[in-house]
């Protein structure tokens, strides 16, 4: 049955609630003056500039708690090489609240060829350099460092996706979990409201924050299993005895009794020593799940014991299981506890949190955002900013599944809609409180374009689910995919007086548009400006099993409906498509394929992404272990090839770019090497020039240098025009993710129309 939770709005307000709401809230003593604080309860420390709208996280955790009648301050983007700035508000009463931003503070500073960036999209002048590395353990910190008696609260992205011990692509090791590294007293992962709340009312009334062990989407570091649990053991991989009868090594099903190899119940004198294991474990591990036994243990007072943090950080495989187990227990109606040694301490994970109701996310995002940045950053630009200022979001989560995204280990699978009311009534707030708006709205959206209001039909088949993704290997059949909601309120969205245009910007499943022609139909008569970016991200069926994408059937459906509709609607539109180079499982051969599909289909793309591992993805732990966590994980199961050295890397990227001459020496190396000269060449067919022909080829390109483009007016550019790869207008700065990472993404810009895909058939 489905879990429910108390409302978000059930606890008497604290007594500051006679303070009223602040214009904005307050950043420095003087603004704290203004508002007759004597001191603030709660202090936000943030690596964003703090812009008061509901697309940062800052602003929602502020205001939400606001409501609760909580003083907040906001601490944002402090110096961090002093306490200076994380004094300036005073001593918190209640709790410093630590997040790093919008995004991941290495992904944000790091390209995935671990080059520094240039800018930060979300500090003013998008200059880069105002946060530090690691954002979360050096605020943390540095709040600890302050105050030493203050509870320190972290969350956000970076702390969601380290809330175990993951994967550091920019040391190539595993790290601990975050919340020890950082010296924190607990950790809220994914959409934190719930916890939050509940956090803040029971430290209000004087609970100690070591006591405070029982709240869902919270991590916290205990020194034992707590009371009353049964441990499933899931610490191990490969079992003496009959391997072969093992078909699932993540789950067992019984408490203080031994079962052994044969599923036989043993007295507890009987139980055997467990040889040569590290973890003293609360019950005998078992060489084979007993399902039979499941019903007798209660959900809310079972945990499962991942691998250790010391075995997880030698030894790849058992670092691909706990990852597999992680991702299974990730459905907030039947998920389990975790709970991960560290030395002499254990991580212990609460499950996710109870995803909000719609009336709950309308009251979230009908705060009395002022939706504007803070007036200290007057006259500057905030890139961020500008980008989904006037864009709106109509929902979380995502049941994709896509192994490179890290979304759903953020955000969960479970679809929260606000409902259609509260989303106009945001496009008017738009228009009354947007400086400059003409009358746009960039779009609505949210982690994807069009899941909104899908969820499955059956909310006890949803609570009891365990799969990965919804629509993989196909749709579910239990999946609702009528995007008739979304529809409707794409017609009511354009009828709001003083509204000309609803742009639709985030990315869209287009493996599920097509199952809803009349949807897709509006979105191209109407919502497309000339150019709708889709995600295939590879066109090969074994690279797309480890993304768990679909294949290209539903892009080339997809594709038809689309040039169709633009046709009807007497419009020239262009599919503008995003693929990825090295994801695990990919290797030379399977680019060339696609720089051979890309070809065919006369796609020369600009923006390209390469894979880039972001902490917790199941495809990260593809790329550190060699295994696929897709299947059942044993020493001897599949291994799987990702491309790590710089130049496999940078090779594989080339085959994206095949038609840019700076890349040529690279493709026919490689070519050769995969014993493919017979694409060396400047036939049909053939990829690259060959050695003597690169001179006539660049020379018919506009020029001899490298990386020459074709002059505007060329012919080869007319007969072969190009698609510009990157992101629309609109994407919103929050914890969800751009091709080739997503774990939070960078707001992109507008395609010139400079290069384009052909027009349909």
């Amino acid at each position: 049955m489905p879990i429910t939770a108390p409302d978000l709005f059930h606890s008497p307000k604290y007594w500051a609630e006679c303070y009223g709401t602040a214009p904005f809230l307050p950043t420095s003593r003087a603004e704290m003056d203004q508002l007759g604080w004597d001191s603030c309860d709660i202090i936000i420390v943030t690596g964003d500039a703090y812009v008061d709208h509901p697309s940062f996280g800052m602003a929602i955790m502020g205001r939400l708690l606001e409501s609760q009648g909580f003083r907040v301050g906001i601490i944002s983007q402090p110096d961090w090489r002093s306490n200076d700035d994380f004094t300036a508000l005073g001593k918190p009463n209640l709790y410093f609240g630590v997040t790093a931003g919008n995004m991941d503070s290495m992904i944000n500073a790091y390209t995935a060829d671990l080059r520094l960036r240039s800018d930060d999209a979300y500090t003013p002048g998008g200059e880069a350099g105002k946060r530090p590395d690691r954002a979360v353990i050096v605020y943390s910190q540095r709040c600890k460092n302050a105050f030493k008696d203050v509870p320190v609260v972290i969350g956000g992205i970076e702390a969601s996706l380290r809330r175990i011990a993951q994967y550091d692509y920019w040391s190539d090791c595993v790290r601990r979990s975050v919340l020890i590294d950082s010296t924190a007293d607990i950790l809220l992962y994914g959409n934190a409201e719930r916890a939050i709340v509940d956090l803040s009312h029971r430290l209000a009334v004087g609970e100690p924050v070591a006591a405070i062990n029982d709240l869902r989407g919270t991590t916290l570091v205990v020194n034992h299993t707590p009371n009353g649990f049964t441990e499933l053991d899931s610490t191990r991989i490969d079992w003496p005895g009959r391997i072969d009868q093992m078909p699932n090594p993540y789950e067992v099903m019984h408490d203080k009794q031994t079962v052994d190899a044969d599923g036989n119940i043993q007295a507890d004198d009987a139980k055997p020593q467990e040889p040569n294991t590290d973890d003293v474990q609360a019950v005998r591990i078992v060489p084979m799940p007993l399902r039979r036994y499941e019903q007798d243990l209660v959900l809310d007072k079972t945990c499962i014991r991942l691998p250790s943090f010391e075995k997880v950080s030698k030894d790849p495989a058992l670092y691909a299981h706990a990852s597999r187990v992680l991702h299974q227990e990730s459905n907030p109606h039947n998920a389990r506890a975790l709970i991960q040694k560290h030395g002499n301490r254990d991580i212990w994970v609460n499950p996710p949190p109870i995803p909000l109701s719609t009336e709950e996310m309308d009251a979230v995002f009908g705060f009395e955002y002022t939706r504007v940045p803070h007036p200290k950053y007057e006259g500057q630009r905030i890139p961020a900013y500008d980008m989904i200022k006037t864009s709106v979001n109509i929902m979380r989560g995502c049941f994709g599944g896509c192994t490179f995204c890290s979304i759903t280990e953020h955000e969960g699978r479970i679809i929260q809609s606000r409902s259609e009311e509260s989303i106009l009534g945001e496009i008017e707030l738009i228009k009354e409180k947007v400086p400059g708006f003409t009358g746009t709205i960039s779009d609505l959206g949210g982690p994807t374009a069009n899941m909104y209001k899908l969820n499955c039909k059956d909310d006890n088949i949803q609570a009891s689910c365990r799969k990965l993704s919804c629509v993989y290997p196909e749709i579910c059949p239990n999946l609702k995919t009528d995007h008739s909601p979304t529809t409707q309120l794409y017609r009511k969205a354009r009828k709001i007086d003083g509204v000309h245009t609803v742009a639709i910007a985030s990315g869209l499943r287009y493996d599920l548009a097509v199952e809803d022609p009349e949807y897709v139909k509006e979105l191209v008569t109407h919502h497309v400006g000339g150019y709708l970016k889709i995600a295939p991200e590879h066109s090969e069926d074994r690279t797309l099993s480890k993304m768990m994408k679909p294949g290209m059937g539903s892009y080339r459906r997809f594709e038809k409906m689309f040039y169709k509709y633009s046709k009807e609607a007497g419009k020239k539109q262009y599919l503008i498509p995003y693929f990825i180079a090295a994801h695990p499982g990919c290797d030379d051969e399977e680019m060339m394929n696609l720089a051979l599909w890309l070809k065919e289909h006369g796609f020369e793309v600009d923006q390209v992404q390469t894979f880039y591992p972001s902490p917790m993805s199941l495809a990260t732990a593809m790329y550190y272990s060699g295994r696929n966590p897709l299947k059942k994980v044993t020493y001897k199961s599949e291994k799987v090839f990702s491309a790590k050295d710089i130049n496999q890397r940078r090779g594989q990227k080339a085959f994206l770019r095949y038609h840019d001459p700076a890349n040529w020496a690279r493709l026919r190396e490689a070519l050769r090497n995969l014993g493919r000269e017979d694409l060396i060449g400047t036939k049909p067919g053939q990829l690259v020039p060959a050695e003597h022909e690169e001179y006539k080829v660049r020379k018919r390109l506009g020029g001899t240098a490298k990386g020459t483009r074709p002059a505007r007016g060329d012919k080869r550019q007319q007969a072969l025009p190009k698609a510009q790869n990157r992101a629309g207008p609109g994407n919103k700065p929050k914890a969800s993710a751009k091709p080739g990472n997503r774990a939070g993404k960078k707001p992109g810009g507008k395609p010139t129309g400079r290069n384009k895909p052909r027009s349909g058939r």
